[in-house]
């Protein structure tokens, strides 16, 4: 008799569309997976998907295999459950993506609460929606769009941030402030490189933009410091001096106690949009309004 495991894997890239997502609802290796479905086809003598970069493909034989199991499948899977010794439901799942400053601000502080499990992965913004495409992640918030034909993943806008210049609380302001009443800006953008300024290795887009768009050039120079990411270099700034081009966000608590200071907003507003990217087919949309909504409740200020 055929072995009821390959139908059962079977069914499950049928319903998730890649290897990767039906390994997980296996909770079984992804070769492993691929052995099965090569055998039950290599059984039936027929091809049952197409393989193409980004999802299996049900063929016609495919389609009408499912058809020909689904409820046979199901009734087995009820019993499972019955007669199991624990009736423990699989708890719902979320892997999401995004900066770690992000994560630490937003999420980090209502993990306790959350009643569903949640796997975070930081990394470079294209890196996280390849995984988004792939299947790997189900969430991403990311300040680029990359929209894709055949895509099932959508993006929606949610917030902004906005790039300011701050400084550390022991920073000398004193001639900056009077350039930047004056409007003196040629003179301004050469005390700036006078200072010591810190960028982090994950936004050095956030330090070029903001140049560029007040100074209509590239700069002229790097930042002395460049740190993992932008909570280093609020933490460094707090305790000594120093100039870092940052998102409002992550500061706006840490300038409220005059740990740092606001030095300027810029001529002309440097900004990102934020969006959720999410998959179409995510099985748990529920716990993913869920975060949304501590998102747009955390970062209410700059909800679009």
């Amino acid at each position: 008799m055929i072995n009821l495991e390959w139908y059962r894997t079977f069914k499950a890239i049928y319903e998730n569309g890649t290897l990767t997502k039906a390994s997980v609802a296996l909770y079984a290796s992804q070769p492993g997976v691929s052995v099965h479905l090569n055998a039950l086809e290599a059984y039936v003598g027929k091809k049952l998907f197409e393989r193409t970069s980004r999802k299996m493909i049900p063929t016609e034989d495919g389609k009408f295999l499912y058809e020909y199991i689904i409820e046979a499948i199901k009734t087995l899977e009820i019993a499972e459950q019955h007669f199991k010794k624990t009736t423990q439901e699989k708890n719902p799942s979320l892997h999401i993506g995004m900066c770690s400053e992000m994560f630490q601000h937003v999420i980090e502080p209502e993990i306790p609460k959350l009643n569903f499990d949640l796997v975070a992965k930081f990394g470079s913004h294209s890196d996280l929606i390849k995984d988004l495409n792939n299947g790997i992640l189900d969430l991403v918030i990311t300040p680029r769009q990359h929209i894709e034909k055949k895509s099932l993943v959508e993006y929606t806008a949610f917030s902004e941030e906005r790039i300011i210049l701050i400084a550390g609380i022991n920073t000398d302001t004193s001639k900056i402030n009077t350039y930047l009443q004056a409007k003196n800006w040629k003179v301004l953008e050469t005390e700036f490189q006078l200072n010591t300024w810190y960028s982090a290795s994950n936004d050095m887009e956030h330090f070029r933009r903001f140049w560029f768009e007040n100074f209509n050039k590239r700069p002229a120079f790097k930042p002395n410091y460049i740190l993992p990411n932008i909570s280093s270099i609020i933490r460094c700034l707090s305790n000594d001096k120093g100039l870092a081009l940052v998102p409002d966000f992550l500061c706006e608590d840490i300038i409220a106690k005059k740990e740092v200071k606001l030095i300027w907003e810029g001529r002309v507003k440097t900004s990102n949009t934020l969006y959720f990217a999410s998959r179409t087919d995510l099985k748990y949309k529920k716990e993913l309004n869920i975060l949304k909504t501590i998102f747009k409740t955390k970062m209410k200020k700059h909800t679009l």
